[in-house]
């Protein structure tokens, strides 16, 4: 997979913070990273309306500084996170950030191209907003290659703007099922059940 930021951060690392979902967050970002001036609209909306196991192991694919993955760790403390990028930059921030939330006990943060770091792995629930940047192809590959790595019962839940419904046939076809949790400003939150 082609790395989808362009050439080295360039700046000084900066801090936001935000509240959502009921609980206080704060993430270091750097300039190059996706989103790095406030949470994006697409990643809240997914925040907000993701269904979150009671317990269990998820995975947040494609983490970037670790915005989805580490509120669902602050929002249910019976989670254990996974959170996987490619950008080496963004893990290293990820990692950083699950410590300044305090849930590094419980998120692990790995480097790698989508599923190669969990392989092996089953999950209750994948969460991704996924990189578009990256091209459609990859985009894809985040929902096809899921099944092999959620439990029965799993759910697969993405944010999309640009080729929803692209994405969403292919959750249809993939899972056999899909359906919208939230739809705002043009970006929609789908979920599909893995179903033995």
């Amino acid at each position: 997979m082609k790395h989808y930021y362009s050439g080295r951060r360039r700046g000084l690392y900066q801090l936001i913070s935000d509240f959502v979902r009921g609980v206080t967050v704060e993430f270091e970002v750097a300039p190059g990273l996706f989103s790095y001036e406030e949470i994006d609209f697409g990643t809240r909306l997914l925040i907000e309306h993701a269904q979150i196991p009671p317990e269990g192991t998820v995975l947040d694919m494609g983490c970037g500084y670790g915005a989805i993955g580490i509120t669902l760790a602050k929002l249910n403390p019976r989670l254990r996170v996974y959170m996987v990028d490619i950008n080496r930059d963004a893990v290293k921030l990820a990692r950083r950030n699950a410590r300044r939330n305090r849930v590094e006990n419980r998120v692990t943060v790995l480097c790698g191209d989508l599923y190669e770091p969990v392989k092996g792995m089953k999950f209750d629930a994948i969460y991704s907003n996924p990189p578009l940047a990256a091209g459609m192809d990859t985009v894809l590959r985040i929902v096809e290659e899921a099944p092999n790595h959620l439990k029965n019962g799993g759910t697969l839940q993405v944010v999309v703007r640009k080729g929803a419904e692209t994405v969403r046939k292919a959750m249809e076809r993939t899972f056999g099922n899909v359906r919208k949790l939230a739809a705002k400003r043009g970006y929609r939150v789908l979920l599909s059940i893995l179903e033995g």
